[in-house]
């Protein structure tokens, strides 16, 4: 008995040596045996240990291994507050053992729930009661049950995987309390695989802070610290997004402004400089592309590893919450771009995490994403579900965002996505529809709607999926909206010909509207149209430079009349003319021009127009809102179309896309009265020709398109016309 008893201390010890140890809390710590109490500490690298307890003499501990040392006298430590005095080659450290919380051992029930995970995961302050005081310290709780061992490691153990072995705990759980430890801390996770193997140091995946290249540490971060401002904004009626006019300014965090010296600017900064600038254009949101942390700058964010941190490029999570505060006080919302379509392979992040692929299928014709070289999570096991959806939710709750938009859920959607015929697996059905997929993305909208109701989630889905945003309950996907890839795809290579030809294409204008309130849609003018060579939304118009921009203000109006919800890219505001660059701040020196002080005027007041005018967004998604006036003049390139708010008032637009005036054009209306003008595109305001249109128009009894009533209008060159029913 006493050699099985040998063999097994040994045995620990021999474990601790290495880092493989599993269960600690069952050999350091406090311990009963046969009756005795004992205390056993494991300290590599220490000379000596003494045991500290309040209002008593110290207690040498004798060493019973190279580093581990025991209370030789029976004393019962279980509800015991004791420390530890460390001598470190003559230097004395005083601390609280790890090994004598037992409270990790709690039940991890809750930790089903989305919603209470990321209060309990991760790196999480807490407070225990020990011996009538209060221990603050930090819990530190990771997911990895294929590992045979977990350590914590960090700056304040040299990062040796030794000094800290965790518990395993329930679910595949690993766990460990850290007394007095405060916020700032760095810290990773060193792991061995199943077949007890190290594997490279890992980032939580629940971190809420993460530090740059090269170390790319968690950093233990308290989210109770900063103290919120809008409160007005938080508590808000819940009203329906689909009636309201919203206009998305999508923005890089990164290459918008940099400071004098071309430097990033901090959130704290960005949100200085452009929440007056939103306000001054008239924005309702701004979209940030991912803010999430990741490793490669060049990625803008998708690829993304840390997904509950925003990323410390720009600062900290206070100064990220600095930015939402700023832009709730001054009445912008924030959506940001949220990525669970693909993860990367970073040796720190989730890719093998325990040793095993704990996140994606192994099968790369499911578990790995050609298009961009990185793993695809495995949505068909639960423990990537919750931690998805509670991601989603998180940033909901603790950075009081209002809306995500979610990346690449086309690839999400299809099996077969930009896969040949014998590069993808099959559902059970023989389909190509990712069922797992489409039920975590049901799950994830039925889950922010349910906790945050006043918030929007949008899908950038580019095929015809039925009911991207319909309901789950009528069986949709659940988001609250849509990017409408058609419109843009069309609309702009209708955009591109050369006027003279546009009648040959004018059918591509005019697609759009037969789908137009299938989905609830935003008409999105994105990132992804100016970058690989595509150029600027400005250089895609043809002609010289006055046509260029005459071009453009003309496209402009014409979205602005379109229903559907608005999004532009930074920098289309004002017309920039280079490609987007995320290695440098956009092209504000072309403010110095006139022409682009006119792009920027008129942005300002299509915002302004479409945001003060119901009938230009009240029906934005409903058949009702919106009534055809002209859309088969191919030959003269002209549409025209009403706007209706469900009170009935009426915004007409005109579109003349080609140069050619027309000083009188005779269009039929539903309505006697008078039109009175609310925005010309061409308009000297805007550096346009400033062509003279009526300002007032009385209709009269004359029969035009099958009409009783009709104007007479003049029609400026490349320019849209917004008149309103009074």
């Amino acid at each position: 008995m006493k050699k099985t008893s040998i063999d097994k201390k040994t045995q620990a010890y021999n474990q601790l040596s290495n880092a493989s140890y599993a269960d600690p809390f069952a050999f350091l710590g406090p311990y009963i045996n046969k009756g005795q109490g004992g205390l056993r500490v494991w300290m590599p690298g220490a000379d000596g240990v003494e045991l500290v307890i309040k209002g008593e003499p110290r207690i040498t501990l004798e060493r019973e291994d190279a580093s581990g040392f025991v209370l030789t006298e029976s004393r019962d430590l279980k509800f015991t507050h004791y420390q530890l005095a460390v001598n470190w080659n003559g230097v004395e450290q005083l601390i609280d053992d790890p090994y004598q919380f037992h409270e990790i051992y709690a039940e991890y029930d809750h930790l089903h729930t989305p919603k209470e995970m990321y209060h309990h995961m991760g790196a999480q302050l807490i407070t225990i009661e020990r011996d009538g005081q209060s221990i603050q310290g930090v819990r530190f709780l990771v997911y990895a049950p294929h590992a045979s061992a977990c350590s914590l490691v960090g700056e304040f153990n040299d990062w040796d995987g030794r000094r800290q072995p965790m518990q395993r705990l329930d679910y595949g759980i690993w766990g460990i309390f850290i007394p007095n430890m405060d916020v700032g801390v760095r810290y990773k996770f060193e792991l061995k695989g199943p077949d007890g193997k190290g594997l490279p140091h890992k980032a939580d995946p629940w971190g809420f802070y993460s530090e740059q290249h090269p170390s790319f540490a968690s950093v233990v971060y308290d989210h109770k610290a900063y103290q919120w401002q809008d409160t007005k904004w938080q508590t808000r009626p819940v009203e329906e997004k689909r009636k309201q006019a919203l206009s998305f300014y999508e923005l890089h965090p990164g290459s918008w402004r940099r400071d004098d010296y071309g430097n990033f600017l901090n959130y704290r900064d960005l949100a200085d400089q452009l929440v007056p600038y939103l306000l001054e254009l008239g924005y309702t949101h701004v979209e940030l592309m991912p803010v999430s942390e990741h490793p490669f700058y060049g990625s803008w964010g998708y690829q993304p590893v840390g997904l509950f941190a925003p990323t410390s490029r720009y600062g900290s999570p206070d100064d990220f919450k600095y930015f939402v505060d700023k832009c709730h006080q001054s009445g912008i919302g924030v959506v940001l771009d949220w990525v669970p379509a693909h993860f990367p392979s970073d040796d720190h992040g989730l890719a093998n995490f325990d040793g095993t692929p704990l996140f994606h299928d192994p099968d790369p014709r499911r578990g790995w994403h050609q298009d961009w070289n990185s793993y695809i999570y495995d949505l068909g096991r639960e423990h990537v579900r919750r931690f998805l959806v509670s991601n989603a939710l998180y940033w909901f709750e603790h950075f009081h965002i209002d809306g995500i938009r979610v990346d690449a859920v086309a690839s999400m959607l299809y099996l077969d996505y930009s896969r040949s015929h014998d590069q993808w697996v099959p559902n059970i059905d023989g389909g190509n529809e990712n069922y797992d997929a489409i039920a975590t993305l049901k799950w994830m909208n039925e889950e922010v709607y349910k906790y945050f109701p006043n918030a929007m989630t949008i899908a950038e889905e580019s095929t015809a999926f039925p009911g991207v945003s319909a309901p789950t309950f009528m069986g949709g996907l659940g988001f609250g909206f849509k990017w409408n890839m058609g419109w843009m795809h069309d609309s702009l290579a209708y955009i591109k010909e050369d006027p003279v030809h546009r009648k040959y294409h004018h059918n591509t204008v005019t697609f759009p509207l037969i789908y137009a309130h299938s989905e609830n849609y935003v008409l999105s003018l994105s990132h992804d149209e100016v970058v690989y060579g595509k150029g600027s939304i400005h250089n895609k118009m043809p002609g010289d430079e006055w046509q260029q921009t005459a071009n453009l203000r003309a496209y402009y109006g014409y979205m602005y009349g379109q229903p559907g919800k608005k999004l532009n890219f930074m920098g289309a505001e004002f017309g920039q003319t280079g490609e987007w660059n995320h290695d440098d701040q956009l092209q504000w020196f072309l403010l110095d021009f006139e022409r682009h002080q006119g792009i920027k005027a008129l942005t300002r007041d299509l915002n302004t127009l479409y945001r003060d005018e119901k009938a230009l967004h009240e029906l934005d998604c409903e058949p009702r809102g919106f009534e055809w006036r002209l859309q088969d003049a191919a030959d003269a390139s002209i549409l025209a179309h009403e706007r209706l708010s469900d009170s009935g008032e009426r915004i007409l637009v005109v579109t003349n896309f080609t140069p050619v005036p027309h000083e009188r054009f005779r269009l039929g209306v539903p309505l006697a009265g008078e039109y009175q003008l609310k925005l010309n595109t061409d308009d000297a305001l805007y550096s346009g020709s400033n062509f003279p249109v009526k300002e007032s128009i009385m209709s009269e009894e004359l029969q035009s398109e099958g009409l009783n009533q009709s104007i007479e209008i003049a029609l400026p060159p490349l320019a849209t016309l917004f008149y309103k029913l009074v």
